[in-house]
């Protein structure tokens, strides 16, 4: 969901659904048949290690890739189930894997709001949220889980959901960085779920880092991640000034905005253009510089601030 004036994205991505493919040292990826304008050829589950390993994203609840799993799992032990954030196309598959394996589920947290709800604000992507996963081991900033090898420690990135992690193999360079930053798009922001001054300030965060390589949730690897940090960075600030320039032009409503904004967009991700364009408005508001009538909504009337 961007321009490809300000950000070069890379598509090039063969799923290889029901394949368990080598992807760096001890890193294998299979890809969960699940194609959608969200998830792009579909959903990535990693298995680190080689003897005791880690499983990250599972995945949904899905029989032919919970049947592949179990074949690139075949005489290894799971001992660590690792979830990014609990959307439903990355964590419920956890619940059957760990039955069957009685590996440790490993995440930042349970799935809840960036932000409280608005008296009558219903959650956009609430049937979306595994709002049941409860990890067995809650990771802070960070914090390591390791097997025969290998470890992995948390670095918490909110902003795609309030939950969100990235899990760094540790002695690489390599990132799992899920939905946070992909090669293929940028990352949904979608208020209540999750929140602009998050993502940006992650983003941040994985600035300061020096990782050679990113495995995301969705399509294939980020080869300079470093570089196409600071495009998303840019990208943002330009959807940011985008917005502030739709409200000097007299657009009052997010829905007019998308329609200038995102006019070489496909229509059917319209609606999540108007949620990230909720979550740009929202952190205008934070930041002062945009001011409203009531809380923001998707409907609401967005008025300048002084410094317009």
């Amino acid at each position: 969901m961007a321009s490809q004036e300000d950000l070069a994205f890379d598509r090039a991505f063969q799923p290889a659904y029901g394949e368990a493919v080598p992807v760096a040292a001890g890193v294998e990826r299979i890809t969960v048949n699940n194609p959608s304008p969200f998830t792009f050829h579909g959903t990535n589950t990693y298995i680190v290690g080689r003897e005791t390993v880690c499983v990250i994203d599972p995945g949904p609840e899905d029989e032919a890739h919970f049947a592949a799993l179990k074949r690139a799992l075949k005489g290894r032990r799971v001992s660590h189930i690792a979830i990014s954030h609990t959307h439903r196309d990355h964590s419920p598959l956890a619940r059957r894997l760990k039955a069957e394996t009685g590996a440790l589920t490993v995440a930042e947290g349970p799935h809840r709001p960036a932000r409280p709800l608005h008296a009558g604000e219903i959650n956009p992507f609430g049937e979306s949220s595994d709002v049941d996963f409860r990890p067995d081991i809650a990771l802070s900033e960070g914090e390591r889980i390791e097997g025969d090898g290998w470890a992995l420690s948390a670095i918490l990135t909110p902003g795609h959901t309030a939950n969100h992690a990235a899990f760094a193999l540790e002695g690489t360079g390599i990132v799992f960085s899920a939905d946070h930053v992909m090669a293929w798009a940028t990352s949904i922001v979608a208020p209540p779920d999750g929140a602009m001054s998050d993502y940006m300030d992650s983003l941040e965060r994985l600035l300061e880092r020096d990782d050679r390589l990113y495995l995301p949730g969705h399509g294939g690897p980020v080869r300079e991640p470093a570089a196409f940090l600071r495009g998303l960075r840019t990208h943002r600030r330009m959807r940011e000034r985008a917005v502030l320039e739709r409200i000097r032009a007299g657009d009052r409503h997010i829905p007019e905005m998308v329609l200038a904004i995102y006019r070489d967009t496909d229509p059917r991700l319209h609606g999540a253009a108007a949620l990230s364009v909720l979550a740009h408005l929202e952190d205008l508001v934070e930041k002062g510089r945009v001011l409203t009538e009531g809380p923001p909504r998707l409907s609401g009337l967005y008025l300048p601030g002084p410094d317009l």
